[in-house]
């Protein structure tokens, strides 16, 4: 009977991490997915403003993530000390706020289910840049997948459904067609070549440039990341003069500011569940959580926020997760890893996961 315990004791307990990780990553990144869509889009208060501050977003984010690292730092009595020089922290930051900005400004003028499924299509920009700074080699299979990709990308965006294109959305926000909207749009559509995936798929392999080498905590590389996205997203926000006017608009608009702080909340526990997941059951995993992520967002999107689908995009959306599935799984079957292997799969470094 003690044998059977025994035996029976190690799956039982990688089952339940296995639950642990996965309801840790779907119930914060989900919850992140609807409230970023219903701040930068559902308007709020008896006068129907609509919050338009996406840097003074990524501030809350980042300011939050940085005390909560600070905080971890301290309790395990590590060292705060910055490992690599400060300037690699900082150019780090920049491509990431960047990232995370063109993330929240798209909403203005896409639906999420459209800026999620986009956002797939980083594979292509990865390669690039990983093909062009880390001298990485990709296999034939790794291009097919990516063009699949973004084959599936191009059919959700170009064939919306009929009553999605009006000049107004389901809450009243008209759908702005101004330079910087048709430049998002296009990045978007342009196979995956969108600013906010160039960042993206920029700022992964750049961090991995920078910080190859040094043997740093995964805390200590947060906190000064984040620290540096801080000083700077508050100096765009100050030159923008964007500080007060969000300041008042949250102080004026209490709900917004439940969003915000639950946003920020998070996003920054996200961080843990996707550290400890990686740690406890390898990138593969991850990747299959994070795939299956995006398509509850994008489901729970559609009727929370009354995005009809066309048949054209169900079939776009089915060729995009099929791939990524596809990806995972034959990445499963692949003895041994390789380092570009797991920079594909998104766990190459732990800063990439901020949202």
């Amino acid at each position: 009977m003690a044998v059977t315990t025994s035996l029976d004791g190690p799956p039982r307990s990688k089952l339940w991490k296995g639950v642990f990780a996965v309801t840790g990553i779907m119930t914060t990144l989900v919850t992140y997915g609807v409230l970023q869509e219903k701040i930068m889009r559902v308007p709020y208060g008896e006068d129907h403003a609509f919050f338009k501050y996406s840097l003074f977003l990524v501030f809350c984010n980042r300011i939050t993530t940085s005390a909560v690292s600070a905080g971890a730092l301290i309790s395990s009595k590590k060292d705060l000390n910055p490992v690599a020089p400060i300037y690699k922290y900082g150019l780090v930051s920049v491509t990431n706020i960047l990232t995370t900005t063109c993330q929240y400004e798209a909403l203005k003028y896409v639906s999420f289910p459209v800026q999620t499924l986009a956002k797939c299509a980083k594979m292509i920009p990865v390669m690039i840049w990983g093909t062009l700074i880390m001298q990485k080699k990709y296999k034939g299979r790794d291009y097919l997948l990516a063009l699949l990709v973004t084959v599936g990308c191009s059919i959700f965006i170009i064939y919306p459904a009929g009553s999605d294109l009006g000049p107004n959305d389901a809450f009243g926000r008209a759908r702005e067609n101004t330079i910087w909207g048709v430049s998002l749009m296009i990045g978007y559509l342009g196979h995956g070549n969108s600013l906010s995936n160039r960042f993206d798929g920029f700022t992964s392999t750049f961090q991995d440039k920078l910080f190859k080498g040094y043997d740093m905590e995964i805390h200590n590389q947060i906190f000064y990341t984040t620290f540096c996205s801080c000083v700077l997203s508050l100096t765009g926000l100050i030159l923008q003069a964007q500080l007060l006017p969000a300041i008042h608009f949250v102080a004026s608009h209490n709900d917004c500011f439940f969003d915000i702080a639950l946003l920020s909340t998070v996003a920054t526990a996200s961080q843990f569940f996707i550290s400890y997941t990686i740690r406890t059951f390898g990138a593969l995993t991850f990747a299959t959580i994070m795939t299956t992520r995006q398509l509850v967002s994008i489901m729970l999107s559609c009727v929370w926020f009354h995005h009809p689908l066309s048949l054209e995009q169900c079939i776009g959306a089915v060729i995009v997760f099929g791939s990524l599935y596809a990806k995972t799984f034959m990445r499963n079957a692949t003895p041994k890893q390789s380092p570009s292997d797991k920079e594909q799969n998104g766990a190459s470094s732990p800063v990439k996961g901020i949202p």
